[in-house]
């Protein structure tokens, strides 16, 4: 538990830098150029290169100690930091204006580069839980990870917006390095009892490959997981709507200090919901759990973009915010349960890419959509006449009935999901493994710490 603490905090300090450069450089890039579509752009470059790095990071993780890799994702994101940082001290800050400037692009990938490589402890993290923590109190371990992320997004969003606004990216950059030289240095002196490389016991050693196929075959022996990983891939595909346009909603109704400063009330929700989940647990079907949620997060992103009002903004993301911990400790004490050990990394990477993969197509696709089809319907075309009585106009109306659209499918979906045998299917794989112990080969935990390795 002191490992697993120390790893938490340490990845908590990462985490803070890593969101704080996401927000910033968009926060920056829109402020600096007034462009939704770079913004868009934006996310997409993060979702494209998530989708297209998980299965390899994964395999990274089965087939290296879980504290090295680590290491490593620390050391690259500090690489990629320090050359933006060289590129940001050597240019005339008049070509980040320009959207369409090869400089300006080239320092959002550096880091969004420096980001994307710290989805290797994102991967780590929940296979360590499987190491560390015994299977009966795992879910409640996933809600501390969740309430971590929410700590994490408390700091990062009043910090981007503040940093942002005193003196653009330098000191963004500036404290990213520090943090991670500080993460070096501390993870170098956390003992994880990991001897070796785990692998269950009577099995022949696995092949240090990507291996696609065989963690393939893993996902579709479990029954209703494939629907699991389609669902989840569903969501975020929806969910690349919001995170395309979010910030330039959220810009149009406050400054940049203040919508920083809104989203470190709003993580609140995250960190009491993952707190209340490590207290509570998740119930005796994690999957139920995850798909009432869905439902619930969905309804409540059906309402709050109905006025152009901060308050409906606020309460709307507090509560969506509060119930994310719950789908995200879900899903990952599912595959905790279902997925043998020495898979874990390819499978939650797998899923992880699969998942990823549609968002980045909502990503590219709806910023012009929003900035030349919604926009000016809701500005200066046909929705003013039809709905601008009661819904209002502008910008921000254009992209908010665009996430009325989003949600009122995901909420279809969630239903449907519901009542699904897939559904049926997972839950009693899930009890059936609860019972058995089949996936988590006994003793896993006494193997990692006395090195069952290949």
């Amino acid at each position: 538990m002191r490992a697993f603490l120390h790893l938490l905090l340490n990845t908590l300090f990462v985490s803070v830098i890593n969101f704080t450069v996401w927000f910033a450089i968009t926060f920056y890039t829109y402020l600096q150029t007034k462009s939704v579509f770079a913004t868009g752009i934006i996310a997409g470059i993060f979702l494209v290169f998530t989708a297209a790095s998980g299965i390899w990071f994964g395999s990274l993780v089965d087939h290296h100690k879980k504290k090295t890799m680590m290491q490593v994702s620390s050391l690259s994101s500090l690489v990629a930091y320090l050359c933006a940082l060289a590129i940001y001290l050597a240019v005339d800050k008049a070509v980040f204006t320009d959207p369409t400037s090869p400089i300006l692009w080239a320092f959002i990938v550096l880091l969004m580069i420096g980001v994307i490589i710290g989805n290797i402890r994102t991967i780590a993290m929940p296979t360590l839980v499987t190491i560390l923590i015994p299977e009966a109190v795992r879910d409640k371990a996933n809600g501390l990870v969740g309430s971590a992320s929410g700590v994490s997004f408390l700091v990062t969003s009043a910090l981007s917006g503040l940093l942002v606004a005193w003196n653009g990216m330098l000191g963004v950059l500036w404290l990213a390095v520090g943090i991670l030289v500080f993460s070096i240095i501390h993870l170098w002196f956390v003992r994880v009892p990991e001897k070796g490389i785990v692998h269950v016991e009577g099995q022949e050693s696995p092949s240090k490959k990507v291996d696609l196929k065989g963690t393939f075959r893993i996902v579709r022996q479990v029954p209703g997981l494939w629907a699991l990983i389609l669902f989840s891939t569903f969501n975020n595909f929806l969910g690349g709507v919001f995170m395309a346009l979010m910030d330039a909603y959220g810009l149009e109704l406050m400054s940049v200090q203040a919508w920083g400063l809104l989203w470190a009330v709003l993580s609140t929700g995250f960190i009491f919901g993952g707190l209340i989940i490590a207290k509570t647990g998740l119930g005796k079907n994690p999957l139920r759990t995850l798909l009432l949620v869905n439902v619930a997060m969905w309804s409540i992103t059906i309402l709050f973009p109905l006025q152009a009002s901060v308050i409906m903004l606020a309460v709307g993301m507090l509560v969506y915010m509060y119930l994310i911990p719950y789908a995200e400790a879900a899903e990952q004490t599912i595959l905790q349960r279902v997925v043998p050990l020495e898979r874990q990394g390819r499978v939650f990477g797998f899923a992880q890419s699969v998942e990823q993969a549609a968002s980045p197509l909502t990503a590219f696709a709806i910023s012009p959509i929003a900035q030349f089809i919604f926009i000016p319907f809701m500005t200066t075309g046909a929705g003013v006449g039809m709905i601008g009585s009661w819904f209002g106009t502008g910008v921000n109306r254009g992209i908010a009935l665009l996430f009325i659209l989003a949600a009122v499918i995901g909420l279809t979906a969630s239903l449907l999901a519901l009542s699904s045998k897939y559904y049926r299917a997972l839950s009693a794989k899930y009890q059936e493994s609860k019972q058995t112990g089949e996936a988590d080969a006994p003793g896993i935990n006494r193997a990692a710490q006395e090195g069952l390795v290949t």
